[in-house]
């Protein structure tokens, strides 16, 4: 054993720097100048190299450490890395020295998944049990399962669904992260569930294997899907596989301190290309990342950005780096919900995508609210309370009838508008667990105390998280209102791929002027955000206007 000490060398003139990522493991092999480790100044991030090929024999230093030239920050093997790698896990198997005469056979293999495969030793196969946990649930938690898809006994496919869930806004199911046999199923319909939760116990089949093949058994049916790298061994001349197809699937990240398994060049690779590791699903062994994975990745999530379903973190837009808020006091941290986390990504989605403008206005309700506050004893006995919200749906009806370019949505990849002959209104509802948005249909064909008892029982049903998610879908327009806070005006963002959105403030008495004298009158004030794409500033100007007279004398709403 030929054994060196790794040490920091020349950092240009820095005195002292952070390690701010460990880029290797014990025991991984490295080439000379491969990165070791990750450092940080106050002017620049540099990547510390391995002084020498060899195989890592520790690492003496972690994340957050301070390090300056001339440090030891690890130990290497010199004598157990680079090109005799092959050699070494070949001896592994033969026993002899007729390994080494397979050396040049051997180097056919693709540099991927040389670098990528596991010590080679022949295995002699066998099972293993997995607990199979609740993934991220897209911002929910507690959601109750409605329907078990399979049975203690089965065998199944990975990605096959095990359990079906419905959350406030979807019915989704929970895929197997694995191919194998159901063992306890560990949860019954009814119950509820949250992310990390256990689902059933599996049992996962090996595979006896030559050395270098994975150690996950794979389908035959899938077997001539897979891509496949080949060698000959030396000793009998056995082919082996090295790499399966990648999957390029993304989770969300681990909890902290979970490792992620990748080589040295993998992880390079994916800091060149901006890739976070802990989003990739590795397709080797024991879910070893490959470099194909991440190219798989990196495809995925530029389509994905590229058909509208993501935000888009790299075109161009910087990035806001905080400072460290404890050097001015004291401060506490707490994650997010994931409700927050997903209403933050949809309204930083929204904001990007659509030019929003804002038109406001004011509309005269002293009348309708005499009306309204006359219906109190009709509405004691109906059970209902009459409230603005009714006529504000009634009249947007009206008005999204009378300009029908407010009930579209866009399609910018095929450059069509999608018209839609239905008007949908959805109600913003302020619950303790975030904002929702129910969706009462068809608001053109009710009358105002059927709109006011079904818009009072999806509020009802948003605060107490009951809502299914059909009841959160297929709105034309919204309103939000803040009229019980308080405020004279906002700029709502628009709910993508709807178009508009109508704000409501708190009304205010205000002096008006009939033409002979100023009266006092109850003024609404009224904030429209819009699509600029799809409606321009004199339709939005009309839109207000037509509101403005339709609460200002709620018999035309008859007409």
């Amino acid at each position: 054993m030929s054994e060196q000490e790794i040490k920091v060398p020349d950092l240009g003139g820095a005195d002292e720097v952070e390690v701010i990522e460990v880029l290797v493991s014990e025991g991984d092999s490295v080439e000379a100048e491969d990165p070791i480790l990750a450092v940080e100044s106050d002017k620049a991030s540099v990547e510390l190299p391995a002084p020498a090929a060899g195989k890592i024999t520790g690492i003496s230093v972690k994340v957050g450490d301070k390090v300056k030239e001339g440090d030891v920050v690890g130990t290497l093997d010199a004598s157990g890395g680079g090109d005799d790698d092959s050699s070494d896990t070949e001896s592994a198997d033969s026993g002899d020295a007729s390994a080494s005469a397979g050396g040049d056979e051997a180097s056919n293999v693709s540099e991927d998944t040389k670098e990528e495969a596991p010590k080679p030793a022949k295995s002699s196969g066998g099972s293993r049990k997995e607990t199979v946990k609740v993934p991220s649930l897209d911002g929910f938690e507690d959601v109750p399962v409605i329907e078990i898809n399979v049975s203690e006994g089965d065998t199944i496919e990975a990605e096959d669904p095990l359990v079906t869930v419905e959350s406030d806004k979807a019915t989704m199911e929970i895929p197997s992260p694995f191919g194998g046999k159901v063992g306890k199923i560990l949860v019954s319909e009814g119950d509820k569930l949250s992310e990390g939760d256990d689902l059933l116990e599996m049992t996962i089949e090996e595979e006896g294997a030559e050395a270098g093949s994975s150690e996950e058994a794979e389908p035959a049916s899938k077997s001539e899907s897979k891509s496949e790298s080949r060698a000959s061994e030396s000793s009998g001349g056995e082919s082996k596989a090295d790499a399966v197809e990648p999957q390029g699937s993304t989770y969300e990240p681990p909890s902290p301190g979970a490792k992620v398994h990748a080589g040295p060049a993998v992880r390079k690779l994916a800091r060149e290309l901006g890739a976070d590791l802990a989003r990739v699903k590795g397709s080797g062994p024991r879910s070893r990342i490959l470099k194909d994975d991440v190219h798989a990745y990196v495809k995925s999530q530029l389509q994905q950005v590229q058909q509208g379903g993501g935000v888009a973190t790299g075109s161009g837009i910087p990035s806001v780096k905080l400072p460290d808020f404890s050097q001015f006091g004291d401060i506490e941290r707490e994650p997010m919900s994931r409700m927050m986390s997903a209403t933050a990504t949809n309204m930083q989605r929204s904001w990007l995508n659509v030019p929003h403008v804002t038109q406001f206005d004011e509309a005269d309700i002293t009348d309708m609210e005499s009306f309204r506050k006359a219906q109190k004893a009709a509405g004691e006995k109906r059970g209902v309370k009459m409230t603005p919200l009714p006529f504000l749906l009634k009249a947007c009806a009206v008005a999204l009838a009378e300009l029908p370019q407010f009930n579209v949505s866009l399609d910018m990849d095929k450059k069509e508008v999608v018209r839609k002959k239905y008007i949908h209104i959805g109600i913003a509802v302020d619950t303790p667990h975030g904002l929702m948005v129910p969706v009462i249909r068809d608001v053109d064909q009710k009358g105002l105390w059927e709109l006011a008892a079904e818009s009072a029982e999806l509020a009802q049903k948003a605060r107490d998280k009951q809502l299914k998610p059909k009841e959160m879908q297929g709105a034309c327009f919204t309103i939000t209102s803040l009229g019980g806070i308080g405020g004279t005006a906002f700029t709502p963002i628009v709910n993508t791929p709807e178009v508009a959105i109508l704000g409501v403030s708190k009304a205010a008495m205000k002096p008006v002027w009939d033409g002979g004298d100023f009266q006092p009158r109850l003024m609404l004030p009224l904030s429209l955000s819009y699509d600029h794409r799809a409606v321009n500033g004199a339709d939005a100007a009309r839109f207000t206007s037509v509101l403005s007279q339709l609460l200002s004398d709620i018999r035309t709403l008859l007409l």
